[in-house]
């Protein structure tokens, strides 16, 4: 008898991963560093002469998961390469430093074994920290970069007023949750529009494992339909993979660290995304960041989503994808 595994999770990345194969990408892994164990697991084209484009994803599920609608829209014009940072998917390291400096070079290492030399870069949240990094140590490679919903300019005290906001003692309970209950916290601090989401189907975010091979019993009117979907695809879960190892990234934070708040500027120009509600990282520091992120002050711009929080990339796709694709083609 075939066991019965119905998973929301399980269907949804099957989905994701035919739309990433449909825009020409290919699941990917390349060591980047034999001496400290390092392999990144990425999802780009097998050979491409568009424009290079990096996606940084957050904290959460891994890249796609956080770019569907990016990945589909910017393949187009753009040869998209979306990596797993560091303990995030398929993507590893025995090095101890934990820093986002060490996620960007990580990143920088990956583009160097793909032959690839100049390049733009998209982050979110945590990858907008690590895009942040890419840009300021290797200004000579990284073109444009857009920090999206990233405050690489936040203080001490805003982890502090982060943790009342939501009513938590721990960071980790707040970006790490192992509960329904965490993670809907979590949800309701990312998006604007509330959407309810059964117990089951948060705790599948959590716990969920996609294997290489998975079955779906569907039971329809007393019979059983058998789905197979057959994928390459990592053993993975969305939010307790290493859990232990993400704890310490937070930790290992170099931004942040002081109440200054004194970052250094970019030569680049800077595309700044915010969502009007964020209540991870509040509008203001969107603001204080365009006025500081570069040497010349018309080099960075602020566009704010309306009616979106934490994820405007998925919350508004259209309006995001128009905003930081105008910027790139350089578009007025």
């Amino acid at each position: 008898m075939v066991p019965f595994c119905l998973s929301f999770v399980s269907v949804y990345g099957s989905f994701l991963r035919r739309c990433l194969a449909s825009a020409g990408l290919s699941s990917q892994s390349i060591d980047i560093d034999i001496d400290t164990a390092t392999t990144i697991t990425f999802w780009g084209p097998s050979a491409s002469t568009k424009p290079p484009l990096i996606l940084l994803h957050g904290f959460g599920p891994h890249g796609i998961w956080q770019w569907r609608p990016q990945i589909c829209f910017f393949s187009r014009q753009f040869s998209v390469y979306v990596p797993d940072l560091l303990f995030f998917g398929g993507s590893t390291t025995e090095s101890a430093d934990r820093s986002e400096i060490f996620q960007a070079t990580s990143i920088a290492k990956l583009m160097e074994k793909l032959g690839i030399s100049r390049y733009s870069v998209v982050g979110t949240s945590y990858g907008g920290l690590v895009a942040y990094r890419m840009a300021s140590m290797w200004p000579e490679r990284v073109e444009k970069v857009v920090i999206a919903s990233s405050a690489a300019n936040m203080r001490r005290r805003d982890h502090v007023e982060l943790m009342k906001r939501a009513k938590v003692e721990k960071v980790d309970d707040l970006l790490l949750p192992s509960s329904a209950s965490q993670l809907r916290k979590l949800l309701g601090l990312s998006v604007f529009r509330r959407l309810f989401m059964p117990d089951f189907i948060l705790n599948d975010f959590i716990d969920v494992i996609l294997h290489k091979l998975f079955f779906v019993t569907l039971c329809m009117f007393g019979s059983s339909q058998l789905l197979i979907f057959n994928y390459p695809i990592c053993d993975c879960k969305l939010y307790s993979e290493n859990r232990e190892e993400k704890l310490e990234l937070l930790k290992g934070l170099t931004l942040g660290q002081d109440d200054t708040g004194t970052i250094c500027p970019l030569s680049q120009k800077v595309l700044i995304v915010w969502g009007e509600h964020d209540k991870i990282f509040l509008l203001e520091k969107a603001v204080e960041l365009e006025k500081y992120v570069t040497l010349v002050g018309e080099n960075a711009r602020l566009e704010v989503i309306h009616n979106t929080s934490h994820v405007p990339q998925l919350e508004d796709s259209g309006q995001f994808n128009n905003i930081v694709n105008n910027f790139l083609r350089d578009i007025s």
